[in-house]
């Protein structure tokens, strides 16, 4: 969950990531670094103590609505060793594996089951996902949008908040939103598939909302790892590699942004004519 201190997608859920510092930065020398610095991940494999991150591979790159070009490398944490002890044998990767936290970027890290990603309904160890007056919510809900010229599936996952354990760790309150009012009893909740508007405050969340871009290179990553396409209505190719191809050569998303330069609706028109 990223830190209510940020000044893009603050208080959202979102996997390690940001910008390269130098052109020699490859995208999996990107994510690594990344992986250090908000959640702890060391990038010298001999410091992870039992662990090695084994780099599968790269998913067609995201274009991200601050003109960014998002390139999502998936890797595999594996265990190097087998453990004696009867007392860590059967323990999770999360609980053998203890993140530390950037406070000024991280607000808390939490695991889901990944092969999810793909269903419709809840299907993972633990109860399923509640809202906060105690009523069922749906694991999925999805709409469709126009987005870069192009009808673009947005993906809402509502994971159940974990209680305090290794699976959800967090930092102090401060880098938690504010907490919200209650909703009144008038207030009524979107039925069918809108996405539920949910409150700002990680201590008082009962789910943690999973969607835009994160949720889509989730459920991309889990058609390539599974083989499977989801249950629900989706985009059928990957990432937005055709359209970052057409700004690139109308001059955009260059290294360095040009003052004023905005991604507005008209660029995306004239891109998309291309």
């Amino acid at each position: 969950m990223r830190s209510a201190q940020l000044r893009n997608y603050a208080g959202q859920a979102a996997l390690p990531g940001g910008k390269a510092d130098t052109l020699d930065e490859s995208p999996w020398d990107v994510a690594r670094r990344e992986a250090d610095e908000e959640i702890g991940l060391p990038m010298n494999d001999d410091k992870l103590r039992g662990f090695t991150v084994e780099h599968l591979c790269e998913l067609p790159a995201n274009l991200a609505k601050t003109e960014l070009g998002v390139r999502p490398c998936v890797a595999f944490l594996r265990p190097t060793y087998v453990s004696a002890s009867s007392e860590t044998s059967g323990l999770s990767v999360e609980e053998k594996l203890m993140p530390r936290l950037d406070p000024r970027e991280v607000a808390a890290v939490f695991t889901a089951p990944f092969h999810n990603f793909l269903r419709k309904e809840w299907d993972g160890e633990g109860p399923p996902p509640v809202q906060k007056d105690g009523r069922p919510e749906k694991w999925y809900r999805g709409s469709w949008t126009d987005w870069h010229e192009s009808r673009w599936r947005m993906h809402n996952f509502y994971m159940p908040r974990p209680p305090p354990s290794p699976s959800l760790l967090r930092n102090p309150s401060r880098s938690s939103p504010q907490s919200s009012p209650e909703p009144s009893l008038q207030q009524k909740l979107p039925d069918g598939d809108d996405p539920r508007p949910e409150p700002s405050a990680i201590d008082a969340l009962t789910t943690f909302r999973v969607f835009g871009m994160t949720a889509r290179i989730l459920v991309d990553a889990a058609r390539v790892a599974y083989g499977e396409e989801p249950e629900f209505e989706h985009n059928s190719h990957h990432g937005d590699e055709e359209m970052i191809g057409r700004l690139l050569k109308m001059g955009r998303l260059s290294e360095v942004r040009k003052k004023g330069e905005v991604l507005t609706r008209e660029v995306l028109r004239e891109a998309s004519k291309m």
